[in-house]
């Protein structure tokens, strides 16, 4: 029950950071140690679950999967989610500087941590960090397109959106936007257009079972260099996560009038200077606060 608790916290948190835009739940399970155990968990459902299924029932199915720590970690994102979604969205409609200062000192204490697992910082793991900070800045950089999605680009953007959903410092709610679907996902779901809704799911599912296992193999073969891959990821985030904001290009209006818009970063503004500070800092603390809680059961 000790252990269930703890991956139940972690995936209320990972929920949490799926919530704000430019967060990637991969994030947080990188940082609190279930990121190994999320990718074998998930990569589990393949052919060989059906013959276990098949030959020896049930449970040896469910204990193949890791279910219970899926379960657990599931509740935890979907509670969070539920419960959660209408604090996050007060914050991101009033307080939106001070809770991106919250998580750029949440991701910004991780790379250091993170960066620890690199055991050797050869060439390739160095060509690996610049390669994934350059990759994420770039992303978060990029213009929305604009384009009119069939169903087969829109079954593509699920399934890249499912693989962003999974890497540090990559949010799959991102790729959405500059793929330039985000605006029809969110219509499709408001309206209850089971197809739109069906097509993206299917695409990301297939996404994130193909991905992970990907990601598995990579981290099982060349640990060190993904290691710094998926540390430099984190830091080519941090200028999605920059607190102070300006308004370039109107993207969205929601249906209540709400506006989804383009940003820029902009230079710090000195009346939210210390309670941004204070916030990044709280981050700091909570990070590393996680990262040893997660010691002893990473192992």
């Amino acid at each position: 029950m000790r252990r269930h608790l703890s991956i139940f916290i972690r995936g209320m948190a990972m929920g949490a950071a799926d919530l704000v835009p430019g967060v990637s739940g991969g994030t947080i399970a990188l940082i609190t140690g279930i990121y190994d155990p999320l990718l074998q968990a998930i990569s589990s459902f393949n052919l060989t679950l059906l013959r276990v299924l098949k030959s020896d029932g049930l449970a040896s199915g469910w204990r193949s999967i890791n279910g219970s720590f899926l379960l657990a970690l599931a509740a935890g994102i979907g509670t969070s989610i539920i419960g959660l979604s209408g604090i996050l969205h007060h914050l991101l409609e009033h307080e939106r500087t001070l809770l991106y200062a919250f998580f750029f000192g949440l991701v910004a204490s991780s790379i250091p941590l993170i960066g620890r697992e690199v055991q050797k910082w050869n060439g390739v793991a160095i060509g690996a960090f610049l390669f994934g900070a350059a990759l994420t800045f770039a992303i978060g950089s990029l213009p929305p397109l604009s384009v009119e999605p069939g169903y087969l680009y829109l079954f593509g953007c699920g399934a890249l959106a499912a693989c962003a959903m999974i890497l540090p410092g990559i949010s799959g709610s991102f790729i959405l936007l500059l793929l330039g679907v985000y605006s029809p996902v969110i219509a499709a779901i408001k309206s209850y257009d089971v197809v739109t809704v069906a097509v993206v799911g299917i695409g990301a599912i297939t996404g994130l079972l193909g991905f992970s296992r990907l990601l598995r193999r990579w981290l099982e073969t060349s640990r060190n260099g993904m290691m710094a891959l998926l540390s430099g990821f984190l830091l080519g985030s941090l200028q999605a996560l920059w607190p102070w904001k300006e308004n370039a290009m109107l993207l969205y209006t929601h249906s209540d009038g709400r506006e989804t818009w383009l940003q820029t970063n902009a230079w710090p503004q000195s009346e939210a200077l210390w309670g941004c500070l204070i916030w990044t800092l709280v981050g700091s603390a909570i990070v590393i606060g996680m990262h040893r809680i997660a010691q002893p059961s990473s192992s």
